[in-house]
């Protein structure tokens, strides 16, 4: 059995009023949508998660999340610090917030061995997914990098535009991640690049990425070259930038030091983009409870 760890990107959770904002039941026993993750994962072969949190959440989270999971599956708990940067670098004073999902990522390097799966905290991916992913490591022979497509249309909210990376491959691997605010009006699906760039119109099978992606343990290395790096180029604009992880993914497909492959799922994301889209994601996961994808109590 490989090893094969789900590292969950969950930094971006803040503590208010006692509890964990972007963490609300959606489940008919207090479930949240980690739980379904962590579920589905385990299920698919996953044998440890690794969360990335706030130092200053962790009892927090522990508590409301880590306790029920910690019985099921091997557990580890990340911190991501403003203040874990390359050397020779310092904070500005200004900065309010860490450096992006490259920096998440790289701070699990001491928890992670073999293979790994990265995804959100709170985007509900579906069980095809997981087992995407572990079919992949289980016959990945050329340390080559995974990212699982979703279509478009699977994945936009019908109350406004969402943010999404749209995917240009070619002969099933990624050539280009194109981060882009995308929105449905009269049929038309339309993608606006965050780089500025000309809009364009997608069509509703065009795939895109939800930060959903499987990086095999010899990415550490890449990640910690790559961020080096950023901070040199970012020097004298440390106080607003952040790396992220199609960023990366961009520079180093790029420049050759590795191919990853897509793998497209026709499975509908589910998330919460706006409060209006809650109840949608409850009825959905009772849809899934009542045909027997899930027992009705997660956890037992």
């Amino acid at each position: 059995m490989q090893d094969l760890t789900l590292v969950i990107m969950a930094a971006g959770m803040g503590s208010r009023y006692g509890g964990l904002k972007q963490i609300e039941p959606v489940g008919p026993n207090g479930e949240f949508i980690i739980d379904y993750s962590i579920y589905d994962a385990k299920r698919a072969g996953f044998n440890k998660v690794v969360f990335i949190i706030k130092e200053e959440n962790y009892d927090l989270f522990r508590d409301t999340v880590g306790k029920r999971v910690e019985k099921h599956i091997a557990t580890e708990y990340a911190f991501q610090k403003m203040n874990d940067i390359p050397a020779g670098y310092s904070v500005p004073e200004e900065r309010t917030k860490p450096w992006g999902t490259v920096q998440a990522v790289l701070c699990t390097k001491d928890y992670v061995k073999g293979n790994f799966a990265i995804i959100n905290s709170d985007d509900f991916y579906g069980r095809e997914a997981y087992e995407g992913i572990e079919d992949f490591f289980a016959n990945n022979k050329n340390n080559e990098y995974l990212l699982i497509g979703y279509e478009v249309n699977n994945t936009l909210s019908e109350n406004g535009s969402t943010k999404r990376g749209v995917c240009q491959e070619k002969d099933g691997y990624l050539e280009k991640l194109i981060e882009s605010v995308v929105e449905k009006e009269n049929g038309v699906i339309t993608a606006k690049p965050l780089n500025g760039l000309p809009e364009f119109k997608l069509e509703k099978d065009n795939l895109v990425a939800m930060n959903m992606f499987g990086f095999p343990e010899e990415s550490f290395e890449y990640l910690e070259e790559s961020l080096k790096n950023f901070f040199y180029v970012n020097k004298d604009n440390l106080d607003k930038c952040e790396y992220l992880l199609s960023e990366f993914l961009d520079e180093y497909i790029k420049k050759g030091a590795f191919r990853m492959k897509v793998i497209p799922t026709t499975a509908k994301w589910l998330g919460v983009t706006y409060k209006e889209d809650k109840e949608v994601l409850i009825d959905e996961i009772n849809l899934l409870i009542k045909n027997g994808t899930y027992p009705s109590n997660l956890w037992g």
